[in-house]
Order: structure tokens, then sequence, then C-alpha cells
């Protein structure tokens, strides 16, 4: 047995650490900004792919129409003139690339959540009530 496997186990076959409020509240503090980062993240990203896909709507009507069109692409603060044929595959491969990324940060969201939420029950977290 490796020693990461043996200290991801350790956890579970012992008691839990004990910490103080102030190291409890840390990591409870530490676990929300995490999660918001993470979605904050995680909308700026799909607002991106969005805006891909928009641009890809309008641009697939000119390839069908005009694939030696001009078109402009901003590329590292420098605006380039390209083909619509030219930039099509370009932007499908970019819009492809956000997804992907996407969907990776949607699960590490899932798996901090889950994180989260077996720390607030391992230590006795409930939210306060609102009044």
């Amino acid at each position: 047995m490796s020693t990461s496997t043996a200290a991801a186990k350790k956890p579970q076959q012992s008691k839990l650490p004990q910490l103080s409020s102030q190291e409890i509240q840390q990591n409870y503090t530490r676990f929300q900004s995490d999660l918001q980062t993470l979605a904050n993240k995680i909308g700026e990203l799909e607002q991106e792919a969005e805006e891909h896909t928009l641009v890809l709507s309008t641009l697939n009507e000119a390839l069908e129409a005009e694939p030696d069109r001009k078109c402009f692409r901003l590329v590292g603060g420098v605006l380039v003139e390209r083909t619509v044929k030219d930039v099509v595959p370009a932007l499908q491969t970019n819009r492809s690339g956000i997804q992907k990324v996407v969907s990776n940060l949607a699960e590490q969201y899932k798996t901090t959540e889950a994180e989260f939420e077996a720390f607030k029950r391992d230590y006795h977290i409930r939210p306060a009530a609102v009044a």
C-alpha cells in the first residue's frame, strides 16, 4: 500500500483530527470561497462558450455562401484578417476546449461540494437560523 493510499484511508480508520473552533471556521470559510470561485469561473466560461456559439452560427451562414469572405479575429489583443473558412474550425476547436474545461470544473465543484458536506457532517456544523 502506498503512503498516499494509507494517508487517504487514515481519517476514516481513526478519529477526526481535533481542530480548534478557529480552524474549523477557517476551513468552512475556505470551502465556501473555493465553491464560489469555481461557480464564478464556470459561469464566465459558459458565457464565453455561448458567445462562440453565437459567432459560429453567424459564420456558418457566411461559410456556406462565401467561404473566402474576409473576417477579422482578435488574437492576443491583435486584430487579424482571415477568411471565414479559416476562422470557423479554430472557433469550433476553442468552443470545444472551453466546454471541456467547464465540464472538468463542474466535476471539481461537485467533488469540493461533497467534501464540504462531509466536513460539515463530521464537525456537526449546521447553518444558523435566519431571524
